[in-house]
C-alpha cells in the first residue's frame, strides 16, 4: 500500500529536512540503545559498556559526546579520588521516546512477518 498523503512541493522539502534532522541526531547503532541504557538511571563509562556488550570504548566515547552536544545526555564529574564521571539523560531526551516507541513496535511486527514469510517460503520448498 503506498503512503498517499498529498502534499505540496515544499512541504515535501520540508518534512525531508526534518527528517534528515532527526536522523543527523539520531544515526547510527548505538544512539537509540545507548539512550535505552541510560534510562535504568545515570551510569559510569564502564557500566554502560557492559550494558551495550559490543561497544568499542572509542564509538562510545563518540556517542556519549554527540548525545551529550544534541541535549540528550548530561556527563557529570565529581571530585573524588579517582574522579567519577557518570551520564545520565536529560530531560530532554524525553522527547525522542515516542520514536523509540514507534520504532520498537515496528521492529516486532517487522520480525514476525519477516520470520513468518520465512516459514512459508521453507515450506514451499520441502513441498
Amino acid at each position: 500500500m503506498p503512503y498517499d498523503r498529498k502534499h505540496s512541493s515544499k512541504e515535501c522539502t520540508g518534512a525531508m529536512n526534518s527528517v534528515k534532522d532527526a536522523l543527523y541526531v539520531l544515526s547510527g547503532k548505538w544512539k537509540l540503545p545507548l539512550i535505552l541504557a541510560l534510562s535504568e538511571g545515570p551510569m559510569r563509562f564502564n557500566e554502560v559498556q557492559k550494558a551495550l556488550a559490543d561497544i568499542t570504548p572509542k564509538v562510545l566515547s563518540k556517542e556519549l559526546r554527540d548525545l551529550e552536544l544534541n541535549e540528550f545526555v548530561e556527563r557529570k564529574v565529581f571530585d573524588t579520588v579517582p574522579v567519577t564521571v557518570t551520564y545520565e539523560l536529560t530531560p530532554y531526551s524525553q522527547s525522542v521516546w515516542p520514536i523509540i516507541d514507534a520504532l520498537k513496535e515496528w521492529g516486532s511486527q517487522h520480525r514476525e512477518r519477516i520470520i513468518k514469510t520465512r516459514r512459508t517460503v521453507s515450506t514451499t520448498e520441502k513441498a
